[in-house]
């Protein structure tokens, strides 16, 4: 992009109007971008135009259509000026500087989070397939962009069925020395112990590939093919498998397929303004597919058209991302022509696209696709503005405090309680945008008998496992699994790393979990946390996320402490009888009848014990030498 940096003027102590004047004087008759600054050096503003002379002269004679630009020309203390070849080149680079600045005046895109996408490495024997976001620096077939975790998770479960490809990293695969729990469930064909040749699982990756670029009837068809081929062959257990594959991917390609005849690559956005606040819905649409949608509320004022808002919107929303071939919207855009180009342009540096078309659909089956967008528009709105806003802001703090994407809809937080390692009881809480989740919380009794009393690790671990081996089922069998965006645990990096490596060994290391230690003499405050990659770190004292995640841990600890005392409470209660081989619930109850009590079964002996109904000599003896051990 040819561009030519304009110093900005020095107005000290000058008025707005006269800086703005001879700013105009100064300014040259070619396209470019404009950037207005405040008092503190913030910006207030930034533009583009088709000649950054006639624009500012603009300004210069108080060519003012609102209020609202009055007042950013009245606030405005320097200029900056930026030439551009074109004024197309001019809209990008205004998108990237309002992205990057986010100044006050203009329509700003807010909660701008990169999207998932399914990436296949084609950089190892044995293609993975994973989830993936940020540049394409990997080696390998993307495809995306899913709009939120919940929709790629559910693509890579379907991929894992029906094609069976690995998703674990390259070093445990590397040392992996028998099939893990994803093979034993039909979720991989196992190439790292050798179960499937290499080239039988490049296979499959292909047809995964094609699955994904939208060929899904033709890979249906050749499956259906194998499954016929193994029937005739009398394999019965292999034409089964062939099936379930085929049951897995005609599910989601129903669930998933667009009605739009010819809408093979497209995004749809609907804009929906009231009351001083906009909301635009976006889906996204690949491969004959819907991969999910999410909505956006971007920074707007009540004077912004609904045109300026989305013409603004589009240019910061697709400053990082792909843009596909088709945009379809409810409101043509300001400069839609502009935009085209722009986007035309991007698309040819990217990838040497054709051109890059924006329509407003106005009968058929694209209308009904961009009118189901503007319904949920409406709608999200409609819940945002009903949204607490001190919630939402102390989820964001939990967000920037540890890397997350977007605001987690589900925190898991683990709790373990036990006196010398008895009766441990593990506890699960769960947390979202809405508050505690009651009907979720889950205990855990400790069943290992192998473990260390005390042993807070090999705890944690059970605990983990039983509760992560049970997400991994409930996916398989499709009964509404909900993953969890953000796990805390009750300890440091030790109780970390237990939870990483079975997360890892589930195939579920995209979860991110964080360790929550306690600060020296349990003092609240003073917690440090630990994040994989990152070294432990403390959150300040007076930080909003900081009581929120307290109050996460304290209900967590509260929960276990709970589920340990009435465990505990239990087993004080428990009759020593119980524990006695051979004593059922009737026995029990003829020596409870015959002595009042166990302590007065403990004082009989064995010919008082003998004369009761059911208990035989070998019985009476055994009774006896229990209540009267060395």
């Amino acid at each position: 992009m040819a561009e030519a940096v304009l110093e900005p003027a020095n107005p000290s102590g000058r008025k707005a109007a006269d800086l703005i004047r001879d700013e105009a004087r100064r300014a040259p008759d070619k396209p470019g971008v404009y950037r207005m600054y405040g008092e503190d050096g913030s910006c207030l503003y930034v533009g583009k135009a088709r000649s950054i002379k006639k624009r500012i002269l603009q300004y210069a004679q108080g060519r003012f259509h609102t209020q609202r630009i009055g007042l950013m020309v009245s606030l405005t203390r320097s200029m900056e000026l930026v030439v551009t070849a074109s004024e197309t080149e001019a809209l990008l680079l205004e998108s990237n500087f309002i992205k990057k600045l986010k100044p006050r005046f203009n329509v700003v895109l807010r909660d701008d989070k990169s999207f998932a996408e399914l990436m296949i490495r084609r950089d190892h024997r044995a293609p993975q397939v994973r989830k993936h976001r940020g540049a394409h620096t990997t080696q390998g077939d993307y495809f995306g962009p899913f709009a939120s975790t919940w929709a790629v998770n559910r693509t890579l479960t379907t991929l894992q069925k029906a094609f069976l490809l690995r998703s674990c990293s390259d070093s445990v695969y590397e040392t992996r020395t028998r099939p893990c729990m994803l093979h034993q469930i039909k979720r991989c064909s196992a190439p790292c112990t050798g179960l499937i040749s290499l080239e039988d699982y490049g296979a499959l990756v292909d047809e995964a590939e094609q699955f994904l670029r939208g060929k899904s009837r033709a890979v249906i068809g050749r499956l259906s093919q194998d499954m016929q081929a193994a029937s005739d062959d009398m394999d019965f257990e292999q034409a089964a498998r062939v099936r379930d594959r085929i049951r897995a991917l005609s599910a989601i390609s129903m669930e998933n397929s667009v009605s739009a005849e010819g809408v093979a690559e497209a995004d749809v956005f609907a804009l929906f303004a009231e009351g001083g606040q906009a909301c635009v819905q976006v889906f996204f649409y690949r491969g004959g597919q819907n991969w999910g949608g999410r909505a956006y509320f971007p920074r707007v004022d009540k004077a912004d058209t609904d045109p300026e808002i989305l013409s603004a919107f589009l240019g910061q929303f697709y400053e990082d991302k792909p843009v596909p071939r088709e945009i379809l919207s409810n409101v043509v855009p300001f400069e839609k022509e502009l935009l085209e180009e722009a986007f035309s342009l991007r698309a040819k540096i990217t990838d040497g696209r054709r051109v890059v078309s924006i329509d407003r659909p106005q009968r058929g089956d694209r209308k009904a696709l961009v009118d189901h967008a503007l319904t949920n528009a409406r709608e999200a709105l409609g819940r945002r503005m009903a949204e607490s806003s001190a919630q939402g802001k102390i989820l964001d703090d939990v967000c920037e405090a540890f890397g997350l994407d977007g605001r987690p809809e589900r925190i898991e937080i683990y709790d373990n309680a036990h006196i010398q390692g008895t009766n441990a009881v593990g506890g699960m809480v769960v947390a979202g945008p809405e508050g505690f989740r009651k009907n979720q919380y889950r205990k855990f009794n400790i069943k290992s008998t192998d473990l260390a009393p005390g042993d807070d690790y090999g705890m944690m671990r059970e605990v983990m496992r039983r509760r992560f081996s049970r997400l991994v089922k409930e996916e398989e069998e499709a009964e509404g699994a909900e993953r969890p965006d953000l796990l805390l645990i009750d300890g440091g990096a030790g109780q970390l790393a237990e939870v990483q490596a079975v997360l890892a060994d589930l195939g579920l290391d995209d979860i991110l979990a964080v360790g929550v230690a306690k600060g020296p003499d349990r003092d609240a405050g003073l917690e440090r946390f630990f994040v994989p990659g990152k070294p432990p770190f403390m959150l300040p004292l007076k930080s909003p996320a900081l009581y929120y995640i307290q109050r996460l841990r304290d209900e967590a600890h509260r929960f276990a402490n709970g589920a340990h005392a009435t465990r505990r409470s239990m087993d004080i209660k428990k009759n020593p009888l119980d524990e006695i081989e051979g004593i059922g619930p009737g026995r029990k109850k003829a020596l409870l009848h015959a002595f009042g009590s166990a302590k007065g079964v403990g004082r009989a002996s064995v010919v008082d014990l003998v004369k009761v109904q059911g208990v035989s000599q070998p019985l009476a003896e055994r009774i006896h030498a229990f209540f009267h051990k060395a």
